[in-house]
């Protein structure tokens, strides 16, 4: 039978945690009763990743794998949910793999009380224990894009879930990848009137960033930039 729901998970450069992180989160799923597939979108690793997660899809059926090619987080969420095959997309983090959201915000959807579940570690009730330095930023980025694009909610990355069918054409608009690709979906989502939903989200750091955070400013800036275009003035 085909999943009804599809997790998918961008991977780069995750060979310390690959395989534990998707053992773990299997083991917390299984007693869930749901159909689920978890899709591993590799994005252009330079270690082991991609062996580790061929080595994962023949050991379990529920696993497949996907790459993109190049480091470029958005395209490799995009190209995960394009090829997702459940009737509800989670978006997930190899270092989070939250199924107490994951358990939240399905029980959403299949009520029909959102189309898209956003985890927030930025609203009451959220706990960020990340350095201080990554919630003040997430902080920051979350205002610019209030200031740029109109951006009604608190929070555009990380822990996802929407309906299939209610946000594809969505994703299949998008026009900028690599970081900001998720922000992007979430702010046309809300400017298309979907029924978007935040709840809170636990966070933790459980291994540094694979791209340090001051390397990606530039680029995040150039794609905020470039949307701003594409949405206010094209």
């Amino acid at each position: 039978m085909a999943p009804e729901i599809s997790i998918v998970i961008p991977v780069y450069n995750e060979e310390r945690i690959l395989e534990a992180a998707v053992t773990e989160l299997l083991e917390r799923l299984s007693p869930l009763g749901w159909r689920f597939e978890i899709i591993l979108a590799e994005n252009g690793s330079k270690d082991s990743t991609p062996q580790l997660a061929e080595a994962l899809v023949a050991q379990f059926p529920e696993v497949r794998t996907l790459s993109v090619g190049e480091p470029n987080y958005g395209l490799a969420l995009r190209r995960g949910i394009q090829a997702a095959r459940g009737e509800l997309v989670l978006c997930d983090e190899i270092d989070l793999c939250d199924t107490e959201f994951h358990q939240a915000a399905v029980e959403l959807l299949r009520q029909g009380e959102a189309e898209l579940v956003i985890g927030s570690k930025l609203i009451a009730g959220a706990a960020d224990e990340r350095p201080f330095t990554r919630h003040a930023a997430s902080i920051a980025y979350t205002t610019l894009l209030r200031l740029l694009l109109g951006f009604r909610g608190t929070d555009t990355h990380g822990l996802k879930a929407f309906r299939r069918a209610a946000l594809i054409d969505l994703v299949d608009a998008c026009v900028v990848d690599k970081d900001v690709f998720a922000s992007e979906l979430v702010i046309r989502a809300y400017r298309a009137e979907r029924q978007v939903v935040e709840i809170p989200v636990q966070l933790s750091e459980k291994r540094p960033p694979s791209i340090h955070l001051w390397r990606r400013v530039p680029g995040v800036l150039k794609s905020v930039a470039k949307l701003t275009y594409a949405i206010r003035l094209r």
